[in-house]
Parts: structure tokens; C-alpha cells; sequence
């Protein structure tokens, strides 16, 4: 692969700053690096690889000469000025939900769809954290026994919030320890100690009574799966965890799988580790996730209620295979 010139917009974020990360440790052919931020981010730098890159404004005319651009700069952002990155010649690689379920634009997670990156008109959308590292364990269960019907509880760090909610978890958690109050500003609840509907203040029920986060896994499942049959209902929470979404998922397939079967091809499907040894206490956690780019997957077991389906517990790193790094492989693919 030839170097590239790579913009990152929204580099002084919790999710651009991984991506940096990420294309570093990858080793990624950067031959230039545009980190992009808002007004509010003029003035700062960014490390990559060894040195400090001044941190340029978000506009228009940032793209004249990139290859691609990682945006992760929130949905209103993206849909202002993804459209002049890729009329300026970049592909955009966009982690934000403005672009994922627009028929023009793939939704990809490399090791489940990607044929559908050629199909890219200038923009290709990265889906929600939580469907991401379900689709990489449904994928190979679905291509051996069809899935007919997915229930899904999840349980998601607050850094999928950004940096202010990392910090009011910290801080509410310290507070309360000391006996003092600290009103909640990320959530629309306390955080600390508690679980609660995953609703940031930019989120919102629905009128069916569902999250738009519950959803999206709803729907974005069923595009990069490339098929509506699969039916699929989600509860989603956010819980005082700093890093790695944990999910709870039941799978109903018209074949039988055995919890052996499924061990087996979950072993070997790209992507995934299978970590299922309750006996001795080895399974997956969000602690041991966190910092990887892998999904894991254990506690796989048959459904005692359903004579065709399969109970397990997915954990993956929110900010790595969850977003930036699959981002990154994205980008890796098209090129």
C-alpha cells in the first residue's frame, strides 16, 4: 500500500485520539497527517509517531489533498462536512450514526461485510460500538445455521459518552465515597453505582418505547448481516464502567447448534476469542478487554427454554474494535 495523506477529524477526542493510536501501532502508510478539530481545539497538538502535530480547524477546504478521512466528530458534524470531504476526492470512513443507515452508504465491519466497501460512493459509515462486536460472533453462526432471532442486554462503558463522562464517573464515584453530592451533567441519571437506560443527553426513547441506541442494533444488525429476516430486539444500559461494553445475547437459529458447535466455529472466525472456561473462572470480562482489539466470547451455553438457541456473553474494547480500530480496518481494506 502506497503512504496516504490522512485526516482525522475530531483528533482531540477520546475516539480520534485512538485512532491515532490505532494507525500508529498498525503502522498504517501515513505519509501526512491532518489532525482536525473544532475552534475549540486551535492551538493544540497531538503526538504521532514521535513527534507533535498542530491541530488544524475542521472546514470545508481541509481536504484538498487527503486520501481518507476518520471522522468521529459527532453525527451534525459529519453530515456538515463529510459530503466536502468526499467531493474533494478522500473516502470517509465515518463512526458516527449519520450515515449508517442511508441505502447509498456501507456499513461495514471488515470481518463480516467486506465486499460492501467497493460499493462506496466517498463515504463509508462505522456502526454503533455494541453492534460491532455482536455481528463479529453472529457472522459465522449465521452463515452455519441461519439466525432467525437475536436478544441482546447490554452493559456499555461510559467512554463510549466521551471524555466528560469518563470524568463525572470518576468524580460522582469519589464524591459519593466522601459523602458528597454531585448532581449528574453527562446522564440524565447518577452514573456511579447504578445502571441506567443507555439515554445520553443527546439520546432519546423513541415512540415505540425503545433507545435510539436500541435501534440501532436493531437495525444496523440486520444491513450488515444483508438480511431482514433476522429479527432482533435490544435493551441497552450504560453502567460505571470505564472502558469495554459487555452484552448478554441469546440466538435462536433454524438449524440446531450445539454450545460444542458453536465453540468451534467461534474459534476460528476471524476476529474472536473464545474465552469459556467457567470451571475456572475464565471468561470474558470487561477488565481483560479493555486495550485489546479482539472480541471475546464465552458463558456459551444452550438455552434451557428453546430447544434451537444459544445464551452467551460478548465483551470487546468500545473505543478499539468498537470504533477507531475498526475504523482503521477499514481503511486498511480499501486500500
Amino acid at each position: 500500500m502506497s503512504a496516504k495523506v490522512v485526516a482525522v477529524a475530531g483528533a482531540t477526542g477520546v475516539v480520534g485520539r485512538q485512532m491515532l493510536e490505532t494507525l500508529e501501532a498498525r503502522d498504517f502508510p501515513v505519509a501526512r497527517l491532518k489532525p482536525l478539530a473544532s475552534e475549540r481545539s486551535k492551538g493544540k497538538k497531538v503526538p504521532f509517531k514521535g513527534e507533535m502535530i498542530d491541530v488544524e480547524v475542521l472546514s470545508d477546504d481541509s481536504f484538498d489533498d487527503v486520501d481518507i478521512a476518520l471522522f468521529s466528530a459527532g453525527g451534525g458534524t459529519s453530515k456538515r462536512f463529510a459530503p466536502s470531504a468526499a467531493k474533494a476526492g478522500a473516502v470517509v470512513v465515518d463512526n458516527s450514526s449519520a450515515w449508517r443507515m442511508d441505502p447509498e452508504v456501507p456499513l461495514v465491519v471488515p470481518e463480516v461485510n467486506p465486499e460492501a466497501i467497493a460499493k462506496h460512493n466517498g463515504i463509508i459509515a462505522n456502526p454503533n460500538c455494541s453492534t460491532i462486536q455482536m455481528v463479529v460472533v453472529l457472522k459465522p453462526l449465521h452463515d452455519a445455521a441461519r439466525i432467525r432471532r437475536v436478544v441482546v442486554s447490554t452493559y456499555q462503558a461510559v467512554s463510549g459518552a466521551g471524555i466528560a463522562a469518563i470524568t463525572e464517573l470518576q468524580e460522582q464515584t469519589k464524591a459519593l465515597l466522601e459523602g458528597r453530592e454531585y448532581p449528574p451533567k453527562e446522564f440524565p441519571h447518577q452514573i456511579a453505582f447504578n445502571i441506567i437506560p443507555q439515554i445520553p443527553q443527546s439520546d432519546a426513547f423513541v415512540d415505540n418505547g425503545y433507545t435510539t441506541e436500541e435501534m440501532k442494533m436493531v437495525n444496523e444488525t440486520k444491513k450488515i448481516l444483508g438480511d431482514d429476516n433476522v429479527a432482533v430486539t435490544a435493551t441497552t444500559t450504560r453502567v460505571p464502567v470505564i472502558t469495554g461494553h459487555s452484552e448478554s445475547v441469546n440466538v435462536e437459529t433454524e438449524r440446531k447448534l450445539t454450545a460444542d458447535e458453536a465453540r468451534a466455529l467461534l474459534a476460528k472466525a476471524p476476529g474472536v476469542v473464545v474465552e469459556d472456561d467457567p470451571a475456572a473462572q475464565r471468561y470474558p470480562l470487561a477488565t481483560t478487554a479493555a486495550g485489546k482489539g479482539e472480541t471475546f466470547v464465552g458463558r456459551i451455553r444452550e438455552d434451557v427454554s428453546h430447544p434451537s438457541a444459544l445464551d452467551m456473553w460478548i465483551v470487546s474494547d468500545n473505543l478499539l474494535k468498537g470504533a477507531a480500530l475498526n475504523a482503521v480496518q477499514i481503511a486498511e481494506k480499501l486500500f
